[in-house]
């Protein structure tokens, strides 16, 4: 059965379709928004490498600044793989988005009368333009300082007692090296500086130094002080990445959320300013529930949600339902009640002059017409 295009600029009363002609064209919206992502995939697992490189930078960028390896492990032959795999395809669905939400509008469109399509018409770029704002927060701002103070805070946690004091002199010998060597037996003649570690235990690290009668010492240094080693994997770090962009990117709906429960007539501006105090509380929760456990990760994602109620308040106040089915949130064009209004006040005061609605009297003019409505 050849399916019924439906014609989106026509009234919904005046245009109709059966059922099968709406499976149809459900069944042919589908199939068109599975035609970008698909081969975008494939294009994408090319690029995968700069997309994990771009997502962990804030991990590069906070073990630079705590002065450690910059790795990540993979543990699994398949890991990374898998991984470049799951970054391709996750990656697809974004680019690929606003083409699945252009086949899904074209679908129910033709169903909604004008002064409903204007209110998708706000919501849709009103969404994508909080979704972009909140990942470049996290990337760039959140994340980085996130991570900084989670690996500083593991970098300072002692395991163990003090050890015995390594002599000053090695000690500037070591901080002076430039290379740490791997030997799997004690040099015979070491020069002073020379830094080794020696294999396969790991777990000794000489260093050789001019001591105070002129000679070369070494000595080992001290292991006393456990320090635990920040090597993240690949799989994990990128998931708790991914796991922190969908919660930044559903917080920052919260305005859409506000505007479209005061269009729905279940909240308003003085309602919601007057239960301020409640929507700190509560975005101090969520913000304690979608981060890690310190401070400052809550404080970080806290002013953010507050700001976003605060920013709902706003477009509730300048994007009441009224305008936006009007069509005059972006126009100075005033409404067709204001109009109306208007024309109803001016017939008004022209009925309460003397001589009826046109305001004239006799002696306003020597001319006057008769009932046929010729000039006398």
């Amino acid at each position: 059965m050849a399916s019924a295009e439906p014609q989106s600029d026509v009234h919904p009363d005046e245009s109709s379709m059966s059922f099968g002609d709406h499976l149809e064209e459900l069944r042919r919206r589908i199939l068109l928004s599975l035609a970008a992502p698909l081969p975008l995939a494939i294009v994408l697992f090319f690029l995968s490498d700069w997309l994990i490189r771009w997502l962990a930078g804030p991990v590069m960028w906070a073990l630079r600044g705590q002065n450690m390896p910059t790795t990540l492990q993979a543990l699994g032959p398949a890991e990374t793989l898998g991984m470049k795999l799951k970054i391709s395809i996750i990656a697809a669905l974004i680019l690929s988005g606003p083409w699945i939400i252009w086949q899904a509008w074209s679908f129910i469109r033709p169903g909604l009368y004008p002064h409903e399509r204007r209110f998708v018409y706000l919501l849709i770029p009103g969404s994508g333009v909080l979704t972009v704002c909140g990942v470049v927060l996290m990337q760039y701002a959140m994340l980085p300082l996130m991570l900084w103070v989670l690996i500083g805070v593991g970098k300072g946690l002692d395991l163990g007692e003090p050890g015995p004091r390594l002599p000053v002199e090695a000690q500037i010998a070591l901080e002076e090296a430039s290379e740490v060597s791997l030997v799997t037996t004690e040099p015979v003649d070491p020069q002073a500086g020379d830094v080794w570690l020696t294999w396969p235990d790991f777990d000794r690290l000489s260093v050789a130094y001019d001591d105070a009668a002129g000679g070369v010492s070494v000595s080992e240094v001290p292991r006393g002080r456990s320090m635990i080693t920040q090597e993240f994997r690949l799989s994990f770090y990128i998931n708790f990445v991914l796991l922190l962009h969908l919660a930044i990117v559903i917080a920052f709906q919260m305005p859409l959320v506000i505007m479209l429960l005061g269009w729905l007539g279940m909240v308003s501006a003085d309602w919601l300013r007057d239960n301020r105090k409640y929507a700190l509380l509560i975005c101090a929760v969520i913000s304690a529930v979608i981060t890690p456990a310190d401070v400052v990760s809550q404080l970080m994602m806290l002013l953010p949600l507050y700001g976003l109620y605060e920013l709902g308040i706003l477009l509730l106040v300048f994007a009441p339902a009224q305008r936006v089915a009007e069509g005059r949130i972006f126009s100075l064009t005033p409404s067709n009640k204001s109009v109306a209004r208007d024309d109803q006040s001016r017939q008004s005061e022209q009925s309460a002059r003397p001589g009826g609605e046109s305001g004239r009297t006799p002696e306003d003019g020597d001319e006057s017409t008769d009932d046929e409505g010729n000039r006398r």
